[in-house]
């Protein structure tokens, strides 16, 4: 099975800082990796790296064959990217235009990436909002008059409008309730069934991570302490830094400073943010 998306030796300076130091990993087709750790790990960091919204100091990004470790300006290279790699984000709101229906923004998708008449559009909007459950009031009204899990609907629904091969999810369930956030994690392992796209995961949520991916590397200050098979990282971790990651899933009886000695000196610090 070929590599879709590939990273190689990757990192990030801001001046002082390394946000991402020697990160690589690389997806199959129709496979899915998840890239967890707290807050400040480099995760985020590297899925706007592989986007294209922050330039690499150094390594190698490629999808789908072609190096895209540098920015590009043609517009013509930039609509080839987005027909590679697309991205949903933690807050559909922000990324969702107030003015525009989910029609308009699946449309606008389907015109700039595909150039298919009006027709052949309205058929394929229709297709997209029903792969992702949307009925035909929700596909007409603006984002405010939607609910959160029906507007990460509209903008799971816009991505794929683009056909990518890869889907990079950044937190896109976090913002979500309980019940809401297991029907969108049901779709999206459809929609990866029906289509055989790929994802890259970016979650603190270990029951996220769980449900829809198959691999799994953890971050901790921009580095890769552990990595492998979902199910063995997370029931069976060797690395402290995840086993204090497990510990920090609230639970009856939780006590999420008790892992933290279990951490090299240097690194002991605060807690994690409490994961899910």
């Amino acid at each position: 099975m070929p590599d879709v998306l590939e990273v190689e030796n990757l990192r990030k300076e801001y001046g002082d800082l390394v946000a991402v130091d020697g990160v690589s990993f690389a997806i199959g087709e129709g496979q899915s990796l998840a890239i967890v750790g707290e807050s400040g790990s480099g995760k985020t960091t590297i899925a706007r790296m592989i986007i294209g919204l922050e330039r690499p100091t150094s390594g190698r990004i490629s999808a789908c064959g072609n190096d895209r470790s540098a920015p590009v300006r043609a517009a013509g290279k930039r609509r080839k990217r987005g027909r590679e790699v697309q991205i949903v984000f933690q807050d559909p709101y922000t990324s969702l235009d107030p003015r525009h229906s989910a029609e308009t923004a699946i449309d606008e998708v389907l015109r700039i990436h595909h150039g298919w008449d009006a027709a052949r559009r309205r058929e394929r909007v229709a297709e997209l909002a029903g792969l992702v459950g949307l009925d035909t009031r929700q596909r007409s009204v603006p984002p405010k008059s939607l609910s959160g899990g029906q507007r990460q609907r509209v903008a799971i629904a816009r991505a794929l409008a683009a056909e990518p091969k890869v889907l990079i999810l950044d937190e896109s369930v976090a913002a979500l309730d309980v019940s809401i956030q297991a029907q969108v994690l049901n779709l999206l392992a459809d929609i990866r069934d029906a289509t055989g796209i790929s994802y890259l995961l970016i979650s603190h949520d270990l029951a996220v991570v769980r449900q829809l991916t198959e691999q799994v590397i953890v971050m901790r200050k921009g580095s890769v302490v552990e990595r492998g098979a979902t199910g063995t990282v997370l029931d069976d971790p060797q690395h402290a830094y995840t086993r204090l990651l497990r510990e920090s899933v609230p639970r009856p009886g939780w006590q999420p400073q008790r892992r933290i000695s279990a951490l090299p000196v240097g690194d002991r610090g605060a807690a994690p943010v409490p994961v899910r």
